[in-house]
């Protein structure tokens, strides 16, 4: 008897009698495989076996069979390339050969084993992950820490848009072939269709989603002119393909399956949990998956009016998951009710685990001042919610062989240092002075970063004899201030109004002290690149700030000394201006402790293998209880 599977999906459950709620979602895009459209066609063919009996075993693919791999209760789980005498053929692209215990990513003619105890079918679902695309540091763990996890053993996918703005970053997607697989979903009022495209890079599978939507000058989130208005539209169409991703790609040969953990970052991410639990598991699918939300910066949330609601594609009795209400004082006029969604606030109600991307944010997140809103629900769920600090490129970020620096230099030969230094000031047409301390900043001008504290309290600073260079921009008013300073301080000051990569390794390089007073900093990567460089930072010592920079203490290791740099409380300029006085004097007459304070610095680890193994045991305490059911 032969069955004709009408997509890639692996398979597809047949819906109970229900409501007319239920079954328009047995209708969704996982129920009814004729609403898939993908080149691959999988015809399911019947094997007898000795006892006569059959059942549907393999199907088959280009002369090829796709063996079917099942989970403890017989449910399949995947498909794997196999030849017609039953022997496992590896391809020239990446295939995961199973062997019943773990899987061993196989790249071209190299053969990496694994080096987790436990491996995981990995999902990253994210706005935005380098080199593809990136606004900041959501784009940079996105694009390192897959990397990471696959070189333990993972298998790891990454989905993301397909970014098209008609500029010179069109080529980064260059790459990414398509699939010829559309998928069809239920959203915004209609279906939708997108398409997926493919690239195999450094042992991650990274797909993206592709719409019109996403094809649009500008960055991932807006333009000159503001944000998106369909932002929330774009970002519900990829959490409803990237659950679907799993399901219906046969990467390497085979598709990742059920059994898999995704990681949604922010609120980009924030309805994959809601649709695991919502739209999935009422039918048997993904029933064994575990979801974390991981929290980049919780000021963002994903915030629209109630009556939106019906375009995520969820049934009406979850509205209560993403439903939230605006204190009376937030609210526009007498009459508003201050009923919204918040699409953050259903990721952390659904989720298995909670992650934040620094130990001391993940406390911060459960205070009145820190939680933006949601820090009673964090608190309710404080024994779900784990901190683990980024980590950075180490082949990027590296003294010794960075290409935008003009000298290089090392733990054991700091002497290209200096020269960084003087090169710097030639740059900027500021006094050569190798002795002078020099002072940088680099980042976004805005409230977050403490930038009015600096505004504050750069003329007193400026009295002392130091050189001060920003670069960043943001709000007019402080690139205004940033370009009448460097007029008045002509000798001392540098305002670089925009971002240069290239610049931005030459002040970590070339500065002595970097600043960075931020009201409330999730990881912060600057003060790691810095230190990297031996540059010592002086920090308001919040979140991941406080956890990645200690504070000197010339008097610990019988007189050696400890630390990396200084974190000031509470934020006021003569905090500020006092941590900053004491790493000036610290620098001038203490040149040991200066050397000590560059090469513990230098010597920490920041490299992203060591945040992974920290992700793995989250992942082990993800899969200890049960997955989440309403």
């Amino acid at each position: 008897m032969e069955t004709l599977l009408q997509s890639c999906s692996i398979f597809t459950p047949k819906p109970p009698v229900r409501s007319p709620v239920d079954r328009q979602l047995a209708l969704s895009s996982f129920a009814i495989n004729k609403q898939r459209s993908c080149n691959v066609k999988l015809k399911a063919i019947s094997r007898s076996s000795q006892e006569g009996s059959s059942s549907i075993e393999d199907v088959r693919k280009d002369g090829m069979l796709l063996g079917a791999d099942k989970d403890e209760s017989g449910s399949v789980v995947g498909f794997r390339l196999i030849p017609q005498s039953g022997e496992t053929e590896v391809s020239n692209s990446h295939d995961t050969i199973s062997n019943g215990k773990e899987e061993v990513i196989v790249d071209d003619d190299s053969v990496q084993t694994t080096s987790a105890e436990v491996t995981y079918n990995i999902v990253f679902v994210t706005s935005e992950a380098a080199p593809y695309s990136k606004t900041g540091g959501l784009g940079d763990v996105c694009g390192s820490l897959p990397i990471a996890l696959a070189e333990r053993g993972h298998r790891v996918m990454v989905v993301s848009p397909r970014y098209l703005n008609g500029g010179p970053n069109d080529k980064k997607f260059a790459g990414a072939l398509d699939l010829d697989c559309r998928v069809k979903v239920s959203c915004s009022g209609g279906v939708q269709e997108v398409a997926f495209f493919h690239e195999y890079r450094a042992g991650v599978d990274w797909v993206f989603v592709d719409h019109p939507s996403y094809h649009r000058p500008g960055n991932p989130y807006g333009d000159a002119y503001g944000a998106f208005g369909d932002n929330q539209f774009r970002f519900t169409l990829l959490c409803h393909a990237a659950c679907e991703a799993p399901l219906v790609l046969p990467l390497g040969g085979f598709t990742y399956g059920e059994n898999c953990l995704f990681l949604a970052n922010d609120w980009h991410a924030g309805l994959v949990p809601v649709l695991l639990a919502a739209k999935y598991r009422p039918y048997g699918v993904y029933k064994d998956a575990r979801s974390i939300v991981v929290i980049h910066n919780l000021a963002h949330q994903g915030v629209e009016p109630a009556s939106t609601y019906s375009n995520f594609g969820l049934p009406p009795e979850w509205y209560g998951a993403l439903g939230w209400v605006f204190p009376t004082w937030a609210r526009t006029h007498a009459l508003d009710t201050g009923e919204a969604v918040n699409i953050l606030k259903g990721a952390l109600v659904t989720a298995d685990r909670i992650l934040t991307v620094s130990e001391g944010y993940s406390w911060e997140i459960t205070t009145p001042e820190g939680g933006n809103g949601l820090n009673e629900l964090l608190t309710s769920r404080k024994i779900v919610v784990n901190g683990i600090t980024n980590g950075i490129d180490l082949t990027e970020w590296n003294p010794s062989s960075d290409v935008h620096i003009p000298s290089h230099y090392s733990l054991e030969d700091l002497s290209g240092k200096i020269e960084c230094k003087i090169a710097l000031q030639k740059e900027l047409g500021l006094p050569i002075r190798p002795d002078c301390p020099m002072i940088g900043f680099i980042g976004r001008l805005d409230y977050q970063k403490g930038i009015d504290i600096i505004l504050s309290g750069t003329p007193d600073l400026l009295q002392d004899d130091v050189q001060f260079v920003m670069l960043g921009s943001g709000e007019k008013q402080y690139e205004d201030w940033m370009r009448a300073t460097e007029a008045t301080f002509k000798d001392k000051f540098r305002g670089w109004v925009g971002f240069n990569v290239p610049i931005s390794h030459r002040i970590t390089a070339g500065c002595d002290i970097l600043l960075m007073p931020s009201r409330f900093e999730p990881c912060g990567l600057n003060q790691l690149y810095a230190m990297r460089y031996g540059t010592v930072p002086v920090v308001h010592a919040t979140g991941g700030l406080g956890d990645t920079v200690k504070t000197f203490n010339p008097f610990a290791d019988e007189g050696r000394g400890e630390g990396t740099g200084w974190g000031f409380k509470p934020l006021t300029r003569e905090s500020m201006l006092d941590a900053l006085r004491i790493a000036i004097e610290t620098y001038r007459k203490h040149k040991s402790s200066w050397r000590g304070l560059m090469k513990r610095g230098m010597e920490r680890d920041s490299s992203w293998n060591n945040a992974a193994v920290k992700y793995e045991q989250v992942f082990k305490w993800a899969f200890i209880d049960p997955p989440y059911v309403s």
